[in-house]
This record gives C-alpha cells, structure tokens and sequence, in this order.
C-alpha cells in the first residue's frame, strides 16, 4: 500500500548515482522501511483488506491508471501502462505495470495463465529500455519485504541513462 508519509532515520546507508552534473542520493534505509511497512499491510490476511481478488485495496498506480494522479506517460496499451517514476534511482527510471492486478501483488503470485502477461510486459520493458537507453539498461522487480517492494502492485523497473553498478544492492 503507498505511503504519503515520510519518516526520517537516524542511521543511514547511503551513496549517490549519475554523475557530478546528475547525482541522484539515495537513502537505502528509507526504501527499506517503505518495503517493510508495505509487506506488513500486504500480509494481512483479512478479506476486508484483501478485496475479491486478493489484490488488496488500489495502490498509487491504480490511481495512475485511472488518470486521477497525474504522471508523465510512457506506454499504454490494452495490457500495461508505463510512466517515469517520480523518485527516480537512475537517470532514466520508468515503471511498467499490468492494468489490472488479478491477484499479482508480486511476482511470486504469478498464475500459469499469467504467463502471456508476464511475457507482454517484459516484451514491453525491453521496448521501453532500448528506445530510451540505447546502451544499455537495467530490468529490476522487487519481490516482498526481502526484495524491498513497496507497492503490492507487480510493477518492473527500467532503469539507464549511466552505467549500473554490480551487485545492486
């Protein structure tokens, strides 16, 4: 579930990304504490929480999907919408989302029937990655507390525009 709440730690991990001209920051704790407090309202089992497809209640990217939040678009098509991510980690930072959940919170929820979804929508990033980094670009999907996903929505990062770092995190 998306968070308009900022918290601030006292003890951090963090570094900078890009450039000298385009350094991003990035405080690794704070994406951490929003993937554990996602994962903790993602574990609720109540079906009140939950809704019919187990989808949980919309997410900030249901709001995206349905125009009522503003975002710069990248993709739409009948199955996946893409938009530039608003706290980029990268240069380019673009996030790619099935329009509809069914169930898929996260990856490790995928369903066999699934698979041509999945297929369209990493057909899709690739698309997206080659036109907007043409050397080269990252695909990342977070998966639970331990990936650090913040929003219950399976959703697949496409990030470039300077060279990645190994290993990520």
């Amino acid at each position: 579930r998306f968070s308009t709440t900022t918290t601030t730690t006292t003890t951090t991990t963090s570094g900078k990304i890009g450039d000298d001209d385009d350094d991003i920051d990035i405080d690794m704790s704070d994406e951490v504490k929003k993937a554990e407090e996602a994962a903790a309202e993602a574990d609720k089992d109540d079906h009140e929480v939950l809704g019919e497809d187990g989808a949980g209640p919309p997410t900030v990217f249901d709001k995206l999907i349905s125009g009522e939040w503003k975002c710069e678009k990248v993709h739409d098509d009948d199955l996946c919408f893409a938009f530039r991510d608003i706290e980029p980690k990268a240069p380019v930072h673009i996030v790619l989302i099935p329009k509809k959940r069914d169930g898929l919170l996260k990856l490790s929820h995928a369903r066999e029937d699934q698979k041509p979804l999945l297929g369209h929508m990493l057909y899709v990033a690739q698309d997206i990655g080659k036109r907007e980094c043409p050397t080269g670009f990252r695909i990342v999907i977070n998966d639970g507390k331990d990936g650090s996903q913040a929003v219950y929505h399976l959703h697949i990062h496409i990030m470039g525009g300077r060279q990645m770092k190994w290993p990520p995190g």
